[in-house]
Formats: structure tokens, sequence, C-alpha cells
């Protein structure tokens, strides 16, 4: 099918101008704030000119109108216009005026139709599903401009918005008659070299720590060979679902973008914020997409890294090319990016909101807003760490929200898995010694709590694959002492151990390699930067060489340089020549071990409560000697900041304990005391965002026991996201309570930790009654059949049809929610006698076969 469905004005106007009142039958136009449409369809009220049926009447022949040339079925043409007629009867009960869906655009007007009646397209097929949502927002962008022609004070308050749909009209009419226009010659040659540079450039992922014997072994994989899908969850309290009070499930991050145009992807440093814009854009620009992001089909990636353009701000279309430094931004047509966004082919890939200092954020907000108002039908996907922007930043603008969730136990096996084969070389003997460390780990990390607490994120997961390897299976403990022994493993063992003695002249030793990394972070850091030109990097060489004695001799400032880019493995050259590290958490960490070597403990105070530098300060706090901690820990406390700023830095000195080797008693008596009202957030963002203060939060918490029931689940919102066996105690202490909305949180936790613990003390008391039990992964299912099953049973994770037929108990079952597509007939479902109901996630492809007596939710 064609990439769009569109009606010529010709054509539309006579029948969608039937969907409102004639003008002189309108009240007067409001002032301020515009008209409510409902009161300017024609289609409601008393004795409404255009019943219902006449409304189903004028959705048929809009549909009979595109269907021929979109070759839709025609057995598929009644069910589309049933649902088209239901969604346009809709817009009388929206409080939506006339401003406000002028200012949502076609796309997003229809998105806010579509979003009253969820899962209403679950009726059509595939095809037609998607018929259905392109000609509703074709017939939404003539709705909308049929309001600005007969409203004058529409096109006055929003010139742009107007001129926009006024060109996507003529854009419209165009293609309408010609058929969608193919680019042209020069364009299209073009667009086919730029796919296969997108592919070459960000098909390769860098495995942190990989150190073979042999070295000329690459040190950085094929995506394809290495990319492990994570998963992710919609964080925002609106899309939680009254059934169960589950909210939507844990999903793979990329079949959680399918269905939805614009996201706020937020995760952790080292989460895979950047290891998923680098799939999407490979994936887009080879045309091999999953069914669950047809939608994104032959769009062109757009990949814009913010620490490409932090200080000129956000770029426009003409200059997004040369902004990010792609190497074909020199042979680009004139004006090619405008075009594909005009035409909506654009696959915008924005990663790293947090890379741009918290002072500026607001005006790239700005920027970007006004892109995606301009160029409103393009899928858009931003990305920041978890707390660098409040909650609903993009609100206005339709952007979901999702953020990244902690890597299970099978993601992390499959992790470490993944690891170990791209490791092994072709030696028998090193694959079976990698294959020996590789099962070592396996067995190590459900038995210990530091290593199940530090496993959680991609980065976090390949330095200890590297330093299991490294050590024989002896782990350090501690987030420090990983990045210790990773400096150690890196800038000192790593060449002698692989005998590559003589790569080039220079010959530096951990403690030269280490001082120079830490200048050039310690420059960025102060400089606001997440990159150096090589001109800057070369200059801060040749400034720090005369205090380094161990470098006399060794060589030109570019002779050092080199050596720290090719025996290092931490900095990373693009093709620009410009020089960044390998992450931004290795810049942080040596950034933060430089700040306390000069002492420059009034900088850090100075930008602590900026999110940018929460990581910088953590790993201060660890590097410094007691009275040096205690100084940064006070004057986190310090009185004259007010308000957010105030709280932020607080909640970070808490967060700060964690790392503390030694502090005196008063100063942690202190913070405990100026903290511990803090952890009583009154909204779920405040709650979830406790949780990157990690397990101290658990010392301040009210007692469960004294708190009402909502005060009690957003306590278990927080907990449930403290990777610590003290938290299932905590926890335990809510378990009897019967608000659904908090056993469901409850239940949902079970992730986060030890399951047979966590099923044992929490999940075996909690009152089954209308509660879905959520089931991510084999342990989980196990561990529920091991209770005697249950009644209600939400299916998170990527099962076989056989093995829930073994896992699920046949006699208990009565409801099952899938979240996943297993791909296959529903036949199988037979084997539960009592199952009555069967409820599927909206986004996945319909399902069949299900057996006679089982009802279908979506």
């Amino acid at each position: 099918m064609d990439p769009a469905v569109r009606l010529a004005s010709t054509v539309a106007d006579p029948h969608v101008s039937q969907l409102l009142l004639p003008v002189e039958s309108t009240p007067d136009q409001a002032q301020s704030e515009g008209e409510l449409l409902a009161r300017l369809v024609s289609f409601r009220g008393e004795n409404p000119p255009l019943s219902y049926e006449s409304l189903l009447s004028l959705a048929r022949e809009l549909v009979g109108l595109a269907a021929p040339a979109h070759r839709l079925p025609h057995l598929d043409e009644g069910p589309v216009a049933a649902i088209l007629a239901r969604t346009l009867w809709i817009i009388g009960e929206l409080d939506t005026t006339d401003e406000q869906a002028v200012r949502l655009g076609p796309q997003d007007f229809a998105r806010k139709l579509r979003s009253a009646l969820p899962g209403a397209d679950r009726e059509l097929s595939t095809d037609a599903a998607w018929f259905h949502d392109r000609l509703l927002v074709t017939v939404c962008l003539h709705l909308l401009h049929h309001l600005i022609r007969r409203s004058p004070l529409l096109s006055d308050r929003m010139p742009e918005r107007a001129h926009r749909i006024r060109q996507l009209i003529d854009l419209n009419d165009v293609e309408a008659v010609r058929g969608r226009p193919e680019p042209s010659a020069v364009d299209a040659e073009f667009e086919a070299r730029y796919a296969r540079s997108i592919a070459e450039q960000y098909n390769r992922v860098t495995i942190y720590g990989i150190d073979l014997p042999n070295p000329n072994t690459p040190d950085n994989w094929s995506l394809d060979a290495t990319y492990l899908s994570l998963s992710a969850e919609f964080d925002s309290p609106d899309r939680r679902e009254e059934d169960g009070g589950s909210g939507e499930p844990v999903l793979p991050a990329d079949r959680a973008l399918g269905g939805h145009e614009r996201v706020l992807l937020r995760g952790v440093a080292g989460s895979g914020k950047t290891t998923l814009v680098q799939w999407l854009a490979v994936s887009a620009a080879r045309d091999v997409l999953p069914p669950e992001l047809a939608s994104l089909r032959g769009r062109i990636p757009l990949v814009l890294p913010v620490r490409r353009f932090a200080r000129e701000g956000f770029p426009s279309p003409d200059d997004f090319l040369r902004a990010v430094r792609h190497p074909l931004a020199d042979e680009a047509p004139d004006g090619w990016v405008a075009r594909v966004l005009t035409e909506e082919r654009g696959l915008l890939l924005v990663d790293g909101i947090d890379e741009v200092p918290e002072s500026e954020r607001a005006a790239l907000r700005h920027q970007l807003r006004r892109l995606m108002r301009i160029y409103s039908g393009n899928f858009c996907l931003v990305t920041a760490r978890p707390s660098a922007v409040e909650a609903n930043w993009l609100a206005d603008e339709g952007f979901d929200e999702l953020a990244l969730a902690p890597m299970s136990r099978d993601q992390v096996a499959a992790f470490i898995t993944a690891w170990h084969t791209a490791a092994a070389d072709d030696e028998g003997k090193d694959h079976r010694r990698l294959a020996d460390y590789r099962d070592q780990l396996l067995s190590s990390i459900p038995l210990y709590r530091e290593l199940r607490g530090l496993a959680t994120n991609p980065l976090m997961c390949g330095l200890i694959c590297a330093l299991n390897r490294d050590r024989s299976g002896s782990l350090p403990q501690g987030r420090k002492e990983l990045y210790e022994a990773a400096m150690e493993m890196l800038l000192q063992r790593r060449d002698p151990e692989r005998r590559v003695l003589y790569a080039d002249a220079v010959k530096l030793r951990r403690g030269a390699r280490e001082r120079l990394l830490r200048k050039l972070a310690y420059r960025m850091l102060v400089g606001r930067r997440a990159e150096l030109t090589m001109d800057e990097a070369l200059e801060e060489i040749a400034r720090q060489l005369p205090a380094i004695p161990s470098t006399s001799g060794q060589g030109r400032p570019e002779d050092i340089f080199n050596h720290l880019l090719l025996r290092t493995g931490l900095l990373r050259e693009q093709s620009d020549r410009s020089v960044e590290f390998v992450h931004r958490t290795v810049q942080d960490y040596l950034a933060a071990k430089e700040s306390v070597e000069q002492g420059a403990f009034d900088m850090l105070l100075d930008h602590a409560h900026e999110t940018e530098w929460e990581e910088v300060i953590r790993m201060a706090v660890a590097h410094s000697r007691p009275a040096e901690c205690a100084r940064l820990l006070g004057g986190l406390l310090a009185p004259g900041r007010k308000g957010m700023q105030r709280n932020r830095r607080r909640l970070l000195a808490a967060a700060c304990l964690e790392h503390v080797t030694e502090l005196d008693p008063e100063t942690h008596a202190r913070i405990r005391r100026e903290t511990r009202n803090m952890v009583r957030p009154t909204t779920l963002e405040g709650a979830r965002s406790l949780g990157w203060v990690g397990p101290i939060v658990l010392e301040m918490l009210p007692d469960p026991g004294t708190v009402p029931d909502r005060e009690a689940h957003r306590l278990a919102v927080t907990t449930t996201r403290i990777n610590d066996d003290a938290a299932i105690h905590y926890l335990a202490q809510l378990r009897n309570r019967a608000s659904l909305e908090l056993r469901a949180e409850l239940a949902r936790g079970w992730r986060n930790f030890d399951t047979d613990r966590y099923a044992e003390e929490i999940i075996a008391h909690l009152d089954p009654e209308g509660l879905y039990f959520p089931v991510s992964d084999r342990f989980e299912l196990a561990a529920l059949r091991k209770l005697g099953g249950r009644a209600r049973v939400q299916i998170v994770g990527p099962f076989t049809p056989d093995e829930l037929l073994e896992g699920l108990a046949h006699e208990q079952l009565t409801h099952l929610w899938l979240a996943y597509d297993l791909g296959v007939p529903m036949g199988w479902l037979a084997a539960f006698p009592h199952l009555t109901t069967l409820r599927v996630n909206p986004r996945l492809p319909r399902v069949s076969g299900v057996p006679d007596g089982i009802r279908i939710l979506s």
C-alpha cells in the first residue's frame, strides 16, 4: 500500500464541510480561547442537521473515494467506515476548542480522536487499520483547514500553524492528483547513498573492555550481532489501566515505540539509549524494521546527537547534516532535509537532551517544539537522562514518555552470553576458556547482591564481563571499585598482557595515561562540553606535558594523543577528527577524580543543582578524603538555594552516602535529618525519581503501617525501584493492604529482586482478587507455578506457547493478558478449561484461532 491516503480538496471539501454547522448558525466566536468544537459540529446538540446515520453514510462516501487508489479490499470498506464514523463522532464529546485543534495539527488531532476509542481498530485487519488511521489524518487536515477559513482569528493567533496547514493542503492536492511524488532523480540517488552511509556509520557498537590475546582483534562489533532489546515502560500516571491497576506492561523498548509518533525516552547513563537510536537508524536505513514499527518504514533516519550542536542550538533542517558533521553533508541536494520533512518522511532521532546545559534546555525545547509544529507528520524520538527534564517536558507537543527499565535477569544473561560470544576468537581453547568465564559469571550474579545491583544496564554489564574475564572470576564490589579496576585493566595491564609492546614509540604507564585523560575530561567538564576539537585536545595535552616528567622525550603532543586514542580504549575520534570519551560516564568519572585532585570543590558545589553534574558529584564524593567529603556534603546542605534547587541538592547529598568511604557521624546524621521529610513524595513522578537516590532512602521512609493507601502506593513505587534486599523487608509490610493499585505495584516490582525470596515474602501474600500477576521470565513463571498459579496472569516476557502451557496452572487461569505477540494462532488456549477472558495489547497484531467462549479485550 502507498505510504499515505489523500483526498484532493475538490473531492474532500463537499463532504468534510458537512461536519460543521454553517457559519451563520454558529455562536459568535470567543475572543480569548476559541470556540468548543462540540458546539460547531453538525451532528450534536438538539435536532442536529446531521444524524449518526448520515455521519455513517458520509464516512462510507469518504472511504469509497479513497479506497480504489489504495487497493483496500471491498470487504474492508464497511468496517473502516463504521470505525471512521465512531471516531469522528467523538469530536462532539471533546472539550477541545477550534484553536486547540488547529494548534495540535492534523496528526495530533487525529491521535487525540483515536485515543478516545482505544482498541477500536482491533476490529479491522492490519491493512484496513492502517488505511483508517491515514484517512482520518486526511479528514482532520481538511477539517482544520475549514476552521481556519471560517475564522480569521485563528490565522491571526497562529500564523505559522495556519500557514503550515495551508501548505499541507496544497501538497495534499498535488499528491492526490498525481499520486505521492517520487523523489527527483538527484534526491533518490542521494537518499540511496545516505541510507548506506547511515547503516555503515551506526552499525558498530563498542563492547566495553574486551581485550583478547590477538592485538588485531577488533574492539567494536556489529550491531546486528550484539543488539539487545532492552525494556521500557510508559512513564505517565494517566496511562494506568483501571482493570487490574497494572498499567501498561514493561515491553521491549523497540516494540513500545510502536503506534507512537513522538516519544521522550528517559534512561540512566549506560542504559542503552544511544544504542536504541543506532538500531532504529540502521533498521530504517536498511528497511528491515519489525512489524510493530511498520509505520516507520520508508522514513529517512535523521540522527541528531545533541552533543554535536549543544553550543550552537538546535539547527534548522537545512543544517542538520552539517551540524552533526555527517560525511555526506556537503553532497546533499539543496533543501533535501526540508523536503523530506515536508513530505512527512522523516525519522528524527534526537539523542541526549542532557548534553545541553540546564540553563539552555528551555531554548532547545522551544526550537524543537517549533520544528515539530511546522513539520508535524514526522516521527520523533528524544532521549534524556531521567532527571534532565521535568515530567511532561514535551507533552504539549504530543510526546508520550517512556522510561528504560533496569535489565531483567534474562536480559542480563543474554547480554553476558552475547558479550562472550563476540569476544571469542578462532582458537578452540579460547572459546572454552571464555565459556568457562561466562558460566561462572552467570552463576555468580544471582548469588551476590552487589553484582545484582550493578548489573542493571549494558554499560555496567560490559564492565563486569570484562573484569570477570580479566581477573579470572575475582570481581570488585561497588561502583567506584568497578571503575578503578577498569582503569587499571585498560590503562596499565591491557597492552603488556596482550604482548602489545611495540605498537608505537610512546611508552606511558597508567599514572601518566590517566592523568592526561583526566585533564581532557576536566576541560570538557569546565567547558560544559561532551567533545573537544582536535586542536583543543592537542592544546590541552601540550599544556600538561611539562608537568608530567614521564612524558619527557616521548614525542610531540600529536604522538601522545594518538597513543591515548589507540592504546587506552577510552577515547573515540569522530569523522571530523573531534574527540570524545567512549561513554559519558567514563568522562564524568575521570573529571570527578581530577576535580578532587585540584580541590575544585567550590566549582562542584556551584553546579550541584544541575542534572548534568550529578554523576560527577557522586564520583567526586567517592574519590574524596574524609575532610573533603564532609566539605562537599555539607556544601550540598548549605542554605542559600531555594525551591527545586535546594531539594535536588539535598537528595543528591543523600544519594552520595552510598559512595562514602569515611564520614564524620555529625555530617551523616545531618544529611539523614534534613532529608527525612523529603522522601514522602506527593506525586508518582516524585516517587519514581527517588529511585536514583539508592538504598539510603530505605532508612528514611516512614513506617508503612502509619500511612494511608494513596501514600503507601507512592512509597511502593519508590521502593520497588531500589535494587536492594532490604527493600523486600519494607515492601512486605505493605503486602496485606486491600488497595488494588498498591497490590498491582507490588506485583510489578518482583522483576527487580531475587525471584524466590520476593515470591515467598510478597507475591504469595497478595490478595489475588482482580489482580493481574505479571510474569516476565522463566524464573517468575516457575515461581508462580510453585505458588499454585493465579487466576489472572499478565505475560510480559517473550514466551512460547509450550512454555506457557507448561508453566501456567491450567485449572486456575481465568484471565490472561498478553503483552507479546506469540506469532501463532491461539488454539492452544483450549488447554485452560476455565479461561474466560483474553486481553491483548492493542499495539499487537490481531490474534486468531481463539477458542469459542473466550472473550477478547484490547
